[in-house]
């Protein structure tokens, strides 16, 4: 195993599952209130004893809690009402970014761990000491931070682990603090509400005082630009040199994406990580799973923005296109109730067509001969979402794998 943490999204108990399962060291996840992903689903407060046998049956892993959104004074209110519901959670450490509350969680919470969320800007050595005195045993750095300067960064604060953004969404804010949702959507990003407001299509133009009404485009395409949108980040192909820069902890983002999302970015991730400590393992065909999943153009974001490493797309981050993906997530596999008979969580219709699965160390499975049942084990020509139904197939399914079918190119 990698001796560099791999923490996957857990937006809820399915996606916290479905990481583990696929190989994550580590998983963060919000409660209701507190967690910049308000729309996420998160955990809630009666799901505390579901979390604690989770981390029986994976000793081990680590559980962060998020409680990165600002808060006003109401909130310090509610987070102080609330904690005695959060003691009955296993969370090792929790992600802050507001300072104030971290006297309060030291108090009520003095064997666990602190992490500063990314939500807080740190971009240099001094301010990860400064943090590290007050208590925060890992810095999740800004992530404008260059891989030159992460170096700099941990070889002058050695004791403090450093985290950092490996793949996922970027923001157009600086890392993360945005008043564009604010300003357009009434619904604050810094609150745990975005509207993601930046990847809404816009249309620019030009007024000549003299010609009022009269607008000149400026550039567009079908009569808009999305240039407030950002591409994706993908570091998968260098995590040498995220590695050798003195990041402990690769963090993926993803607590509002699927569950398909969850388990083929943390999987590919798991794998290229193994990699690097034993060529022998196969992880380039994981890898490339990677453009199957949706996901907007991928980029190396800021870490090779002091041009020390050549990298082809390092700064230019902005997106003009949207989501690219290859595949629809139908659901995962459950339990086999009768000999090549499983139940399903079903997400989208399934009909008897193609469709493959994957799972923790198998790329897919195809079955082209796939039967769908009805909830009474009669043959049907789907089952759809929220209804109960069942999938028959020769293939050696497992609990856990995740169904997906190929989308059709106009």
């Amino acid at each position: 195993m990698s001796s560099i943490e791999l923490l996957a999204p857990a937006g809820n108990i399915e996606k916290l599952e479905t990481a583990l399962n696929y190989g994550a060291d580590s998983v963060y996840m919000g409660l209701e209130e507190f967690s910049l992903r308000a729309n996420a689903g998160n955990i809630l407060y009666n799901q505390a004893q579901d979390l604690v046998e989770i981390k029986k049956r994976f000793p081990g892993k680590t559980f962060y809690c998020t409680l990165n959104i600002f808060f006003h004074q109401k909130d310090i209110d509610n987070l102080i009402e609330k904690i005695p519901l959060i003691k009955a959670f296993p969370f090792d450490s929790f992600i802050i970014s507001d300072i104030g509350i971290l006297d309060i969680m030291q108090k009520n919470f003095p064997s666990a761990r602190f992490s500063l969320s990314t939500q807080a800007n740190c971009l240099n050595a001094e301010a990860v000491k400064v943090y590290g005195k007050m208590g925060f045993d890992t810095v999740i750095l800004g992530r404008e931070t260059p891989l030159s300067e992460i170096r700099r960064i941990k070889d002058a604060n050695p004791d403090i682990r450093i985290e950092a953004f490996a793949h996922g969404a970027m923001c157009m804010a600086y890392s993360g603090r945005c008043l564009l949702s604010s300003h357009l959507a009434g619904r604050s990003a810094n609150q745990g509400d975005c509207a993601h407001t930046c990847r809404w299509n816009y249309r620019l133009a030009l007024e000549e005082e003299e010609r009022p009404g009269v607008y000149y485009p400026i550039a567009e395409d079908n009569g808009y630009t999305t240039i407030l949108s950002s591409k994706d980040m993908c570091m998968i192909d260098h995590l040498a040199d995220l590695k050798n820069a003195g990041v402990d902890s690769l963090k993926i983002e993803g607590r509002m994406k699927s569950t398909y999302y969850v388990a083929s970015v943390t999987r590919a991730y798991r794998k290229a990580l193994d990699a690097l400590e034993d060529p022998s393992v196969e992880y380039k065909s994981f890898r490339d799973e990677l453009f199957n999943v949706s996901h907007r153009p991928y980029c190396t974001g800021f870490f090779y923005s002091d041009k020390s490493v050549e990298a082809e797309d390092d700064v230019n981050i902005a997106s003009d296109s949207g989501y690219l993906r290859d595949y629809l997530f139908l659901g995962t596999v459950l339990d086999e109730v009768k000999p090549g008979i499983w139940s399903v969580d079903i997400r989208n219709q399934i009909t008897p067509s193609a469709v493959e699965f994957i799972g923790p160390d198998v790329l897919f499975l195809r079955d082209d001969k796939l039967k769908v049942l009805d909830e009474n084990f009669n043959e049907t020509d789907h089952i759809d979402h929220c209804r109960t139904g069942y999938l028959c197939s020769s293939l050696p399914l497992k609990k856990g794998y995740i169904i997906r079918k190929e989308i059709k190119k106009p």
